[in-house]
């Protein structure tokens, strides 16, 4: 077995619905980022946890609203932390996705950071 079958075994089936008429941005969501998203959820729930620790963050004292905006302005403008998020996701592309990711990196990081926004902000009990 090689790695892209490894993965494709291991990162679970397509969440939501993949059309024939879909664009490789709605592909890539479905089939890609949000399995490899739920096989990871514990490890991202972790890093983010982490992340707070090492920022001396007064995460805890916020309400509800400011957890999710300050998880929003954490991913989108800590560059650093943004591209190890990035690279954790890219880790579990298979060849063939890798290839087609960089052909429309741009769309698809915006998308990526975005389900991983919301997850976060849909999972602050875990954090």
């Amino acid at each position: 077995m090689n790695r892209d079958q490894i993965i494709t075994n291991n990162r679970g089936e397509t969440l939501g619905s993949i059309q024939a008429s879909d664009i490789e941005e709605v592909f890539f969501q479905n089939a890609v980022f949000r399995p490899t998203l739920k096989l990871h959820n514990d490890l991202f729930i972790e890093v983010f946890k982490n992340y707070l620790s090492k920022h001396k963050s007064n995460f805890w004292e916020l309400n509800e609203d400011q957890k999710k905006a300050f998880i929003a302005s954490s991913i989108q403008k800590d560059i650093k932390f943004r591209n190890a998020l990035k690279g954790m996701m890219i880790s579990w592309f298979t060849i063939p996705e890798y290839l087609l990711y960089t052909k429309n990196s741009s769309n698809l990081n915006k998308r990526m950071m975005n389900l991983l926004i919301e997850r976060y902000q849909t999972q602050i009990h875990l954090i």
